[in-house]
């Protein structure tokens, strides 16, 4: 809180506090005026006149009434003692009363008005706050000192006092802590008041009736007298009577507070049972209340039918207030001994909460069948009233003799009949129970028709006030002060599914506290406290349940879809199930002005998780699919479809992406040169991810084809460094002075190996170069040779690959034009209807965006003779000689490249897929292009190297044929396999290297293999000097047309 709220608060509150004061004043002001009537009523004075004869005549009710102002009176004694914060903020008030005293001006206030509220505020401190609210109302002066009523010294008055007293407390002894309890507990209490004005106004003590007052503590320990103020009555007639309490020996008064520990432990052990019990007995009413209220009323049993369900609802009644008694007791005495609940005490409580919620509940819902039922039953209850009241009335006609006493009982009588018939209001049942007060007496009852006579007089005010009376008794605001059961009783309704609906009369428990919270004065308004209780039961729902529950359908859904993967054991015999499913079927929960929904919360969050996960990681789109079936299936949630990926998004990895990092993408990925598609080489999930032009043409189509440009731009910095490298490796003493030994071998046997590089001399080299050394990973320099000119082929292969996805997301733009051919000019539309400058201007747009489009349809930019332009100078410098080694290293290149293709493809039957492929054309690109550059085609074609393998291998297979026919005959089965096993390898070899001509020959064919770089100049020449003479013809001809013209 923060500093001075609580002074404000405490402003807010006084007015509050100032109509309690007039409250409690006119609670005195009653009782003394009631104790004056009765001590009229009641004149020991033989000589005064009398008002009536009292002899014999008992106003109990009168007594009783009383009593239950006096409760009210002690009971907000005892709410302000309880209420800490209250006199904590009531002492910081009158602290800021002083500082405002020293400096009026500053706080805008007279000082003359300052003074009055502060004795204002003194009458109230001490006639409310500290905690003599009751005892000043029995220490009036009940004795009129003008000559009045005199109170004390009227012994017949404290006799009937005394008497009255004795005969309540006798009626409330028999029933306290019987299952018929109504409601003695509350009339005890009364009892215990009414002793104490007694012994005020008297002086008197009856030593054996207080000890008996005493002893009901051992029945019953504490009474709870309102929301979660308990009383104990031990206590309170100590400190009310110290003289009594002298009389008692310490030992009893410790007795009843060891009693009350023990009451508690006892409780706490038999609460499950209880609990069992009050099931039965509730559900088993339940169905009572069902039958009767259901079944049609016959006529011929129509009283009996009555008689039946009046005591099916008073049974209810009674039920109600038993488990009431039990709630507000224990949780109470518990809080206020400050002695910890233990888990099972506090399910326990809660289920009884929730069975008092469902009698409630099930007057509720047959509240038109009750409330037809209540009419006939109270007229039929009346009806034998007068029936009783009939026949004393004719006893006391047919005695003759006269007298006032007697008038007066047939008065009474008289006017009991006439008011019975009637309504059965409170006022009505009043005058019925103060006339057979006086018309019982001189025996006009025989005892036999008297007790049937009270007990349906009491069963005429439980059904009358039957509404109200369940109202009072089902209301749990209590649970306001004991909010902390709550995350507990979430917790076990989560552990035990099975019963989830009864989550609906625990918040309709929570819903009671609200009307109380209405009544706060002191806070600017109500709705503050009501929202910070709407959030807080809100935060302990969603911990305890909700989100709970959310995490545990996604867990499972997760780990039914997974069951392919080894997970832990989900055995339901083993580790158990908890079938959650039963929490969707709930109807929604009203609380405050919302309904919960858990279904759609759940969904809500289970659509929500899948959207977010399936945007993170497209590729997982399949398996979030089939978590929301499953969960439609298993739990019947109805999810939203996602709609993901969508056909724009699938771009794969986003070409920006790539670009940053085009270094990692040509190690990566893996190049595939017919279908111009890239795959990955490795991944840590199930899926391997591809590239293909579809992917790229989207994600020109999300960034705009500006970023083709910078893509190959980004690829010609990363090929600088690439062929930097290669120019390193080319210019190494050892690879250099190999290759040129193997030109001028070649050279010298040529004429007489028919112009075909020997494949031993390939084989050779790629064997020795491993002498030069080996990386950690068993790669020899061969091998990182053939790695960089597989990258330099993939960068190629990209480049390719943007281009196509450029003209393609071109193609798919101008689709909607008609004709490409022929394509209207907007702006010289606009122009001839003379249209708005914006409209031109929109024209003129949309007119260039058309041309755009239609140019990079049609055309494409050449980016592989861009990429060859810029390089091949560079390359064919004589200070770069040492490159034009390369062609002669391809044989052994094109050998290791075949090794390696061929293991790569053997990996993918195998389990351990580690380094497996099936495709690696990036590496003919990359021959492809540095042949180009070094403009060594024809070199290498003089090699005849392909020509050299398949000569090489087509021998060995016919060797090997010719073999296994001689062996065929001599039936050696081992050497048979061998030479099987032989032959496929030299044909898994042979179609390797066929794969890898036709891929040169294709990737040959985009760098346009056919010319030679000088005849690519003499054609260049010729185009120029072309586009030379036309422009000549053309101002020649416009010369000569100038005079036509004129």
């Amino acid at each position: 809180m923060v500093e001075g709220d609580c002074q404000i608060q405490m402003g807010r509150f006084i007015s509050f506090l100032q109509e309690l004061s007039c409250f409690v004043m006119r609670c005195y002001e009653v009782v003394m005026n009631v104790v004056h009537q009765l001590a009229a009523l009641y004149i020991s004075n033989k000589i005064a006149p009398k008002i009536i004869e009292t002899t014999g005549v008992h106003f109990q009710t009168m007594y009783e009434h009383l009593g239950e102002l006096l409760t009210v009176l002690l009971t907000l004694d005892e709410i302000i003692d309880n209420h800490i914060t209250l006199k904590d903020h009531w002492t910081m008030y009158k602290r800021l009363l002083k500082s405002v005293h020293h400096n009026p001006s500053k706080f805008g206030i007279q000082e003359e008005k300052l003074k009055p509220f502060e004795k204002f505020l003194l009458k109230l401190e001490g006639q409310l706050l500290d905690g003599m609210i009751f005892q000043a109302c029995i220490e009036q002066q009940f004795d009129s000192l003008n000559g009045g009523v005199s109170v004390s010294k009227n012994s017949t008055f404290a006799e009937e006092f005394a008497h009255s007293i004795r005969s309540i407390f006798a009626n409330v002894e028999a029933k306290l802590g019987e299952p018929s309890e109504i409601d003695q507990r509350d009339k005890y209490v009364g009892i215990c008041g009414l002793f104490v004005l007694h012994f005020q106004i008297f002086r008197t003590i009856d030593k054996k009736f207080y000890k008996s007052l005493l002893d009901i503590c051992k029945k019953v320990p504490a009474i709870t007298l309102t929301a979660n103020i308990i009383w104990f009555p031990d206590n309170f007639l100590i400190q009310k009577i110290p003289a009594a309490a002298k009389l008692l020996d310490r030992k009893s008064l410790q007795a009843i507070k060891i009693h009350r520990d023990t009451f508690l432990q006892q409780k706490a052990q038999s609460l499950t049972k209880d609990v069992q019990s009050y099931y039965v007995f509730v559900s088993s009413w339940m169905m009572k209340m069902e039958s009767i209220l259901s079944k049609e009323q016959r006529m011929d049993k129509f009283a009996e039918d009555l008689t039946n369900r009046c005591n099916v609802f008073i049974q209810g009644f009674l039920y109600a207030y038993s488990i009431s008694t039990i709630i507000k007791t224990t949780m109470n005495l518990y809080m206020s001994m400050q002695k910890p609940m233990t888990k099972t005490s506090v399910k326990a409580l809660c289920r009884l909460v929730e069975l008092l919620k469902a009698i409630e509940h099930m007057f509720y819902r047959r509240s038109m069948v009750v409330a037809d039922s209540v009419s006939h039953i109270t007229q039929h209850l009346q009806h034998q009233a007068l029936h009783s009241i009939s026949v004393a009335k004719k006893r006391v006609i047919s005695d003759k003799k006269y007298s006032e006493q007697r008038l007066d009982v047939l008065s009474a009588l008289v006017l009991a009949e006439n008011t019975l018939n009637g309504p059965s209001t409170k006022q009505r049942r009043l005058i019925v129970s103060l006339a057979l007060s006086v018309g019982t007496q001189m025996k006009t009852f025989k005892d036999e028709e008297l007790f049937p006579l009270q007990v349906v007089m009491k069963k005429l005010d439980l059904i009358s006030e039957l509404r109200e009376r369940v109202q009072t008794q089902c209301d749990c605001c209590f649970l306001y002060w004991h909010r902390a059961v709550f995350p507990i009783y979430l917790d076990d309704v989560y552990e035990n599914a099975v019963d989830a609906a009864r989550l609906h009369y625990m918040f309709s428990a929570l819903r009671d506290c609200v009307p109380a919270m209405m009544h706060a004065r002191h806070l600017e308004s109500y709705e503050i406290l009501l929202d910070c209780y709407d959030k807080e039961i809100m935060e302990i729902l969603n911990e305890h349940l909700l989100d709970k529950l959310c995490k545990e359908i996604e867990k499972d859904l997760r780990l039914s879809v997974h069951t392919h993967l080894k997970l832990d054991d989900r055995n339901p015999f083993k580790v158990g199930m908890k079938d959650l499913a039963l929490f969707f079927s709930l109807n929604p929960i009203r609380f405050f002005n919302r309904f919960i929904d858990i279904r759609a919360y759940v969904t809500h969050y289970l659509d929500k998780t899948f959207y977010n996960l399936t945007t993170v990681a497209l590729h997982d789109w399949a398996t979030y699919s089939e978590m929301r079936n499953l969960a439609t299936q298993r739990y019947g949630l109805v999810m939203t479809e996602a709609h993901l990926p969508s056909q724009t998004l699938e771009q794969g990895l986003d070409v920006l992406e790539i670009m940053r990092n085009i270094h990692i993408f040509v190690s990566r990925y893996l190049y595939n040169l017919n279908n111009q598609i890239f795959i990955e080489r490795t991944s840590n999930n199930k899926h391997l991810n591809t590239i293909n032009i579809r992917h790229i043409a989207n994600s020109i189509r999300t960034h705009g084809t500006g970023i083709m440009n910078t893509t190959v731009n980004f690829t010609y910095q990363f090929l600088k460094k690439k062929f930097y490298i290669f120019s390193q490796f080319m210019y190494d003493e050892h690879i250099k002075s190999r290759l040129i030994k193997d030109i001028r071998f070649f050279r010298e046997i040529k004429d007489q190996n028919d112009h075909k590089y020997p494949f031993d001399r390939a084989e050779k080299f790629n064997r020795g170069i491993r002498k030069l050394g080996i990386t950690p990973e068993g790669q020899s320099y061969l091998d990182q040779f053939r790695q960089l000119i597989s990258q330099i082929g993939n960068a190629m292969g990209y480049v390719r690959m943007i281009r196509s996805g450029g003209l393609h997301c071109s193609s798919n733009a101008i689709r909607f034009v008609p004709d490409l051919e022929d394509i209207v000019n907007f702006e010289e539309l606009v122009k001839e209807e003379g249209l708005a400058e914006e409209t031109l201007k929109a024209a003129r747009h949309l007119d260039s965006v058309l041309s755009d489009h239609t140019r990079n349809s049609a055309e494409g930019t050449e980016y592989f003779k861009m990429l060859v332009d810029v390089f091949a100078p560079e390359f064919r410098r004589p200070k770069n000689i040492h490159l034009r080694n390369f062609y002669i290293i391809v044989p052994p290149l094109t050998l290791n490249f075949v090794e390696h293709s061929i293991s790569c493809k053997e990996k993918l039957n195998k389990k351990n897929k580690i380094g497996a492929a099936f495709t690696d054309d990036g590496f003919a690109m990359g021959v492809a292009y540095i042949l180009k550059l070094l403009d060594q085609y024809r070199e290498f074609d003089s090699l005849h190297w392909f020509q050299s393998v398949r000569e090489k291998y087509l021998k060995e297979i016919r060797a090997v044929a010719k073999q296994q026919n001689v062996q065929s005959a001599s039936q050696d089965e081992k050497l048979l396999q061998t030479m099987n096993l032989t032959q496929k390898r030299l044909d898994v070899y042979l179609q390797e290297f066929e794969l890898l001509y036709f891929s040169l020959s294709s990737a040959r064919i985009f760098f346009r293999a056919d010319k030679t770089a000088a005849e690519e100049n003499q054609e260049k020449k010729e185009k120029e000097e072309e586009t030379k003479t036309s422009n000549g013809d053309l101002s020649d001809s416009t010369v000569s047309a100038d005079p036509v013209v004129k």
